[in-house]
């Protein structure tokens, strides 16, 4: 259960199972929800149709519903992997926050929930260890199928606060870059690079759709200002900066 401190409630949700045996809780993977409103959402997620679940859900004033026991394996995270883990159910805990998502005009995160989502970091984060390496987006696990909580989720504010892993991004600008269709030692070490940060891919010096996909990942998390999957100058030196952090 999360601290005392926090105010929530609790809605159960049945979609849920047991984690692999010998397991730790180890990573914490936030989502938005890509429903109109909360209710609609904590509803979804305890439906038995949906067969998607989460542990916590904060709704946009920035209170928070637990929907699931902390030590029993949600099911948010679906086809994923990160560091070749494939079955990040069982190795995180997964907070959906609400927001409609891209697809129904992606406002902004208000700052109640920002920091609510914070403090709901930090407290899973002191009594599991969680590295900061280890909290992720939807979209770091699953890239290409999912792309939450997006590129205005603030993960600045969040790394100020404790929480989560950040590098300053490199400011946009002109130069050299990689793209869908290039190949060579150039592509291989950008591959080599995402695979270090955790994405899963291969590393085979083909700048591919999947290297595109990833490249949105890792943008959509890092580099804000422009998710469009070329590996310009200012990716790669954040990429860099990330690595070395």
């Amino acid at each position: 259960m999360i601290g005392t401190g926090l105010p929530h409630k609790v809605q159960l949700s049945p979609n849920v199972g047991e984690r692999k045996a010998g397991q730790n809780i180890d990573c914490l993977i936030l989502h938005y929800t890509g429903m109109s409103d909360a209710v609609k959402a904590c509803d979804w997620l305890c439906n038995t149709e949906s067969e998607v679940s989460c542990h916590y859900l904060v709704d946009e004033q920035g209170g928070i519903v637990q929907m699931v026991d902390e030590h029993a394996r949600a099911w948010h995270a679906g086809v994923s992997s990160w560091h070749g883990e494939d079955d990040m159910n069982s190795a995180s805990i997964g907070i959906e926050i609400q927001n409609p998502g891209h697809f129904a005009g992606y406002p902004d995160f208000p700052q109640v929930q920002m920091l609510s989502v914070i403090a709901l970091c930090k407290d899973i984060i002191a009594r599991y260890g969680i590295a900061a390496r280890r909290v992720l987006a939807h979209s770091d696990v699953a890239p290409g199928r999912k792309i939450d909580p997006g590129e205005k989720f603030d993960w600045r504010l969040l790394h100020q606060h404790g929480v989560g892993h950040w590098a300053e991004p490199e400011p946009i600008s002109g130069g050299s870059f990689l793209q869908l269709g290039d190949g060579g030692d150039a592509v291989l070490a950008l591959q080599a690079m995402l695979k270090m940060v955790g994405y899963g891919l291969d590393v085979n010096g083909a700048f591919d759709q999947r290297t595109k996909i990833v490249v949105e990942a890792f943008q959509r998390h890092f580099r804000t200002a422009l998710v469009d999957g070329i590996a310009d100058q200012s990716t790669v030196a954040t990429l860099h900066k990330v690595l070395r952090g």
